[in-house]
């Protein structure tokens, strides 16, 4: 191993860059104490480039005296004395002999990330840095300590790395196990961690490897919750706080909010929460969750009021899913013109989507009776309905769509008039018809 020394040479080259560097830019102490520092920045540098040479943890070692020396006197020397810090700390730590050693290291690791807030700002970020290290060198001991400082982190910044949120969840989860909380804590944080995660994945949707990377972290936090997730458990959570605070308008939010996004919409307890929302805070997004509660009890008239307040005012996100919900509602009514007007709405917010489409073929196919002057007994509107279910397949490759359209173009065809029918009522295979009534499209005659 290369001694200091023999050294010696190459670090007065190193301080002289280093005295012209040091002219240019505020190391964050005095100019006399920046000056002092010119020797210790040569020897630290100079063992740290040899240990990324050799990876010889001797060189973090005789590093660190040089470095503590400048991060105490000079803490903005460089940023890369944190990156480089951090390194030859855990490198001691590694080596310490007893756990109080250890413990008194990790400490010293702690006040070193503090120092780095202090003078580069970045507290988010850093936060979660002092967590993930807490929790790997500590581990088990440290849960209560990384559980805070992931939550810390959370508070402070809207933008942190993904997959920070996904170790979050799985620190609240480890918090909420090991008896520190009660389980409602894994919903709450679960909804911070899915919301940050899903806008991370809105910033970052045309750049596809971040994009995939990010889907990939949204797996990881929807595993880790996944054994609370079941509408009966969420339900057993949240009624006791429900029944306690029913007109909390943030809890209504939460019970509103989770219970959407898993599908519990069919439970009393979301039924309870949305109606107390709505009353306290009318929002588009609480009517369109009205809108849902209603649906589901069959209540269409109802539904069709909040629904039509929901698509004037929602994010965009959820634009499609209120059109398509407002055309079933249309539907269960049996007013069938405004429900093809609904879906078309929806076709229009999001043109990949092969639904609107099948539900407007089911439509027509409900609506023989409104086109009975085709003189073959309204079976006309079945061509519509298979060229809607077609139109399906076109605009959505998925494979459960272009199933779903496979099953109505079937099922549709089957009701085509008979070629013998279609005869008598002066049409033939091929010829273009426009279907009589609402309907009103035009389509090509074609027989069984």
């Amino acid at each position: 191993m290369k001694t200091i020394k023999t050294m010696a040479v190459g670090l007065m080259i190193t301080a002289t860059a280093l005295t012209a560097t040091a002219q240019k830019r505020n190391w964050g102490c005095s100019e006399e104490t920046q000056q002092a520092m010119l020797e210790p920045v040569s020897l630290y540098q100079e063992n740290v480039k040899q240990y990324k040479q050799t990876k010889d943890s001797r060189y973090y070692e005789e590093a660190y005296p040089y470095w503590k020396t400048i991060v105490a006197n000079c803490p903005k020397q460089s940023k890369n004395l944190y990156t480089n810090g951090a390194n030859i700390m855990k490198a001691k730590i590694e080596k310490a002999a007893t756990q109080e050693e250890k413990d008194t290291l990790i400490a010293e690791l702690m006040r070193m990330y503090d120092t780095r807030i202090e003078n580069y700002g970045e507290a988010g970020k850093v936060t979660a840095m002092k967590a993930l290290d807490i929790e790997n060198l500590k581990k088990e001991r440290g849960l209560q300590e990384y559980y805070e400082l992931y939550s810390q982190a959370i508070k402070m910044s809207d933008d942190l790395e993904a997959a920070y949120l996904v170790k979050y969840m799985e620190a609240t989860i480890n918090y909420v196990r090991a008896g520190y909380a009660e389980p409602t804590l894994v919903v709450d944080n679960y909804d911070i961690a899915s919301e940050m995660l899903e806008g991370e994945l809105r910033k970052n949707i045309e750049d596809s490897t971040k994009a995939a990377t990010i889907r990939g972290y949204i797996a990881g936090v929807e595993a880790a919750f996944s054994p609370y997730a079941s509408c009966d458990q969420l339900v057993e959570i949240y009624s006791k706080k429900f029944e306690a605070a029913p007109e909390d308008v943030n809890l209504l939010k939460k019970i509103t909010g989770i219970m959407t996004k898993k599908g519990c919409t069919s439970q009393q307890l979301f039924f309870s929460a949305t109606e107390n929302l709505y009353r306290l805070e009318p929002s588009p997004t609480t009517a369109m969750r009205m809108g849902t509660m209603c649906l589901r009890k069959n209540q269409y008239a109802k539904a069709i009021e909040y629904l039509s307040d929901a698509v004037k005012g929602v994010e965009e996100k959820d634009k499609y899913t209120a059109y398509l919900m407002l055309g079933t509602a249309y539907y269960g009514q049996k007013n069938f013109p405004a429900a093809r007007t609904a879906y078309n709405h929806a076709a229009e917010v999001d043109p990949t989507k092969g639904e609107p489409y099948r539900m407007i073929a089911q439509v027509y196919a409900s609506s023989a009776s409104s086109a009975t002057e085709d003189n073959v007994s309204g079976k006309s509107v079945y061509w519509a309905a298979v060229d809607k279910a077609q139109r399906a397949k076109a605009v959505d490759p998925s494979p459960e769509n272009v199933e779903a359209a496979n099953s109505l173009i079937s099922r549709y065809s089957a009701y085509f008039p008979k070629q013998t029918d279609a005869f008598m009522a002066g049409l033939e295979n091929g010829q273009r018809f426009t279907i009589p009534g609402w309907i009103g499209e035009t389509t090509t005659v074609r027989t069984r």
